[in-house]
């Protein structure tokens, strides 16, 4: 098979899937559900399989595959391709992007079973999965920024999925609307790269070769108005608070969202223009601070929640702030894999948080959910195996990746960003392990539904990927050779660390780590700790963010609509054409009374003319004799 037809298959296959559903959901509303299901898992699992046989050759053998469209824009020297490419980056990302979304679609059938709502969620979640392909697989960012909106629109469809209930159509807008604000420092990026250098071309390679032409003032501002579109897409501060609410739509929907595809979208785009971010070393910096500051603070807030997925999302933010710290310090390879390791752990620890869920009587705040270890062991050890995972804990997959990301900050000599990334680390493992204890470290018992087989499957082969997919970057001081640098070879910032001093800083990590979990333990294991603290805390209410932004943006903005609504809208436009509008219909009534309709007045106003005719005349022809 010709490489453009396969790359075209593996994008088109979850679009002609949703469209199929879409279809057949609306003009057939009595399908048997099992059609959907198929629809769903053959449109994503194509994709899956294909995006697989992708990595395998750009892996082994640096092949790359791209397909062409059509052209979309051709203006003289300038024009805009609709094309795809597969190179090493692109194929490293469909690698977990679309294997992960296939088990997050099989766990999907047995999660929304008997939904009545069925064939829309899946038409929903295929469509989601198309526009990642696109921002993943675009040759140029034209065409990335029509992924990146579309993942915007379908994971607000997905947010506020049961949108009967108000809150959860709320939770969507905010996503979407905090969205857009970053979507338009992305934008700009763009015009002003096609106002420098627009000219020669827009795909990648060619804005990579003709970057010398842009003076620094220009870089800089393109390099930070690109990572205001990775703030919005990726929840760092201050665009954040969309995050913790989009965990209103259903379970499946937080994995997909969370682990492999929308909120690292803003890590690949920043990968992405790394020849860029090379180049404004200002700017990469301050992508590292506002990763630290991102970290540390999802880090503080998620140790004082207590709904089982807003948890998780506060640990999305924070581990998405590592990735941010490796990116500033140029470690682009070290994000990339912290990136790879996130998707696996992460996807499990949604995905058992959703069965939690549905077999507890969809119960979601973990003090309610106390004392069901016996009645859930293998949930039990699925998310152990994801907490000791997230916690960086020798030798699951995430100690190779933060270790790596700990140790770049560490050659960087930027010491006050490694010391926040050391405390935000520790604080994962405590808010991860108490709410591991406090839902399985009781004395008292709940018993509960079992689990879909379908539900089942794809959370162990996860906790198998949890396990071990570090490997895949084993670290040189364990006499690996670093495969995922090796094989996405980019313009990494070489890090040159003493093996003694990696040691140390990995066994220091390790020892801080487990001491908090013991102190966790010790705290929350089968003790009413957590029964006993406050929810008025500072912590407990998010630093109170959305409440400040409530005063300082939201109710200021309303004010200024109320008043452009009420005194420029309607006093000055609304009452100046109405004016206008009245006028006119007052002449139309004075000249009602001329043409009134009766002919024996246009008789009398064609003599009266005549008349005035016969004396214009008399007097010309008078005036002239």
């Amino acid at each position: 098979m010709k490489n453009d037809i396969l790359l075209n298959i593996l994008i088109l296959s979850p679009l002609l899937s949703a469209l199929f559903i879409f279809f057949i959901n609306i003009f057939f509303v009595n399908t048997r559900q099992y059609i959907f299901t198929i629809l769903a898992l053959l449109g994503s699992g194509v994709s899956a399989l294909l995006a697989l046989y992708v990595s395998y050759y750009s892996y082994f053998y640096s092949k790359i595959f791209s397909s062409h469209f059509f052209t979309w824009l051709n203006v003289g020297e300038f024009s805009i391709e609709l094309s795809f490419r597969a190179d090493s980056l692109s194929s490293f990302m469909l690698l977990f992007v679309a294997p992960v979304s296939f088990l997050i679609h099989i766990y999907a059938t047995g999660y929304m079973n008997k939904d009545k709502s069925y064939g829309r969620f899946f038409a929903y979640f295929n469509l989601f999965i198309f526009f990642m392909f696109i921002l993943v697989l675009a040759d140029n960012p034209i065409v990335m920024f029509i992924g990146w909106e579309g993942v915007g629109l379908t994971s607000y469809a997905l947010v506020s999925f049961y949108f009967e209930d108000i809150k959860n159509t709320y939770a969507g807008n905010k996503a979407f609307i905090l969205n857009r604000i970053g979507d338009f420092g992305f934008l700009s990026a763009l015009m002003i790269l096609f106002i420098e250098i627009g000219s020669g071309g827009f795909s990648f390679e060619t804005i990579f070769v003709n970057l010398h032409q842009i003076d620094n003032q220009s870089v800089n501002l393109i390099a930070f108005l690109l990572f205001v579109g990775a703030m919005g897409k990726s929840a760092q501060i201050p665009l954040f608070v969309w995050l913790p609410d989009a965990m209103a739509g259903p379970t499946p929907v937080s994995a997909l969202i969370h682990a492999a595809t929308m909120v690292t979208a803003g890590v690949y785009m920043i990968t992405r223009f790394a020849p860029l971010y090379n180049i404004a070393i200002d700017i990469s910096l301050f992508i590292s601070y506002i990763g630290a500051l991102s970290a540390l603070f999802a880090a503080i807030v998620a140790s004082r929640q207590y709904d089982i997925k807003k948890i998780l999302a506060y640990s999305t933010m924070s581990q998405l702030g590592f990735m941010f710290m490796a990116l500033g310090v140029h470690a682009y390879s070290t994000a990339l894999f912290h990136m790879f390791t996130h998707a696996f752990f992460k996807a499990l620890l949604f995905m058992v948080a959703g069965a939690i869920i549905v077999s507890f009587s969809h119960k979601q705040d973990i003090r309610e959910l106390r004392g069901i270890k016996y009645s859930a062991p293998l949930l039990f050890i699925m998310m152990g195996v994801g907490a000791i995972t997230i916690s960086a804990i020798p030798p699951f997959s995430a100690f190779f990746s933060k270790d790596a990301i700990m140790s770049s900050l560490y050659v960087s000599s930027h010491y006050e960003l490694f010391a926040i990334a050391f405390v935000a680390s520790l604080l994962t493992a405590y808010y991860m392990f108490r709410m591991l204890f406090v839902i399985f470290f009781t004395k008292s018992f709940q018993d509960g539904k079992q689990n879909a087989k379908s539900m089942i499957y794809p959370m162990l082969i996860l906790t198998f990927l949890s396990l071990f997919s570090g490997f895949l970057n084993f670290p040189e001081i364990f006499l690996g050779d670093l495969n995922v640098s090796s094989w996405l070879n980019l313009a990494d910032k070489k890090v040159l660390i003493e093996h003694s001093t990696e040691i140390i800083l990995m066994f220091v990590n390790t020892v801080c780590i487990m001491a908090v979990i013991y102190f966790t333990y010790k705290r929350y294991a089968y003790t009413d700790k957590i029964l006993q603290e406050s929810e008025v805390s500072i912590v407990a209410n998010k630093f109170y963010i959305d409440e400040i932004y409530d005063v300082v943006f939201v109710k200021p903005l309303q004010y200024l609509s109320i008043f452009i609504n009420k005194t420029i809208s309607y006093t000055m436009i609304d009452r100046s054409i109405n004016i206008i509008a009245f006028s006119y219909a007052k002449a139309g009534r004075l000249f009602s009374y001329i043409e009134n309709g009766n002919v024996r007045y246009y008789a009398l106003y064609m003599a009266i003319g005549l008349m005035f005719g016969f004396v214009y005349l008399y007097v010309l022809l008078g005036t002239r004799l």
